[in-house]
């Protein structure tokens, strides 16, 4: 469904890390993803959605172009991976970890910390021989931050330039919070309102849950703009 309503990308994880969730075995991670991946790599991009380097080598064997890592490259082994497999790579920055990140997250400057964060991983990453071009950075919009961190994130994407930016916004806590919606199924007005933010900032990527009516929304505004 997806696909035909326009993804360029699916992305396929094993292991939550919504907040508060608990982490599950490397064993059980593969054994959730690798057939999907297998399945749905036949038919459009995948990218694998871990922080564990065992499940992102089994992933890029079987058929997945991105690793895209919530930890933001924590684990060395996991930078060489990337740079000797020359695979697409999401760096996001996340505060902690998964069960603890929304624990009063503090910062003394987020975009400042967040977004030195990134492009210091992203540096490294270049200067190990990986391709810029490969490289999408992700301020890890409620992985560890207040809604005022994550405004302040969004408002601050163009820092992260010249390399390529990804948002992950669709459904989350956040649109929650402004819209005063607990129900995440019935977010889909304040995630298209962050989508048309993401336009007029020339956001490379956006992640999201409903395919379809993003991809009109950019369609109408593309044709107003011209």
């Amino acid at each position: 469904k997806m696909i035909s309503e326009g993804a360029d990308w699916i992305d396929i994880g094993g292991e939550s890390t919504r907040p508060g969730s608990k982490p599950v075995s490397i064993e059980e991670e593969i054994k959730r993803v690798i057939p999907l991946v297998e399945e749905i790599s036949k038919h459009v991009n995948v990218s694998i959605d871990t922080r564990n380097v065992e499940v992102a080598r089994e992933a890029l064997k079987s058929g997945a172009k991105m690793i895209n890592d919530v930890s933001g490259l924590r684990d060395r082994s996991m930078m060489e991976l990337v740079v000797e497999s020359e695979c697409e790579v999401c760096i996001m920055h996340m505060l902690g970890e998964p069960g603890t990140m929304q624990n009063n997250p503090q910062y003394r400057n987020v975009t400042e910390e967040v977004n030195q964060h990134l492009l210091l991983k992203a540096r490294e990453l270049v200067e190990m021989g990986h391709s810029m071009d490969k490289i999408h950075l992700d301020p890890g919009i409620g992985f560890g931050k207040t809604l005022e961190h994550n405004l302040q994130l969004l408002n601050s994407s163009k820092n992260l330039r010249p390399y390529s930016v990804l948002w992950g916004v669709s459904r989350k806590s956040m649109i929650g919070q402004i819209c005063n919606q607990p129900d995440t199924d019935k977010r889909l007005a304040g995630s298209l309102a962050v989508a048309a933010k993401a336009f007029y900032q020339g956001i490379d990527i956006i992640r999201v849950h409903d395919v379809r009516e993003h991809v009109d929304l950019f369609a109408v505004l593309e044709k107003l703009e011209g």
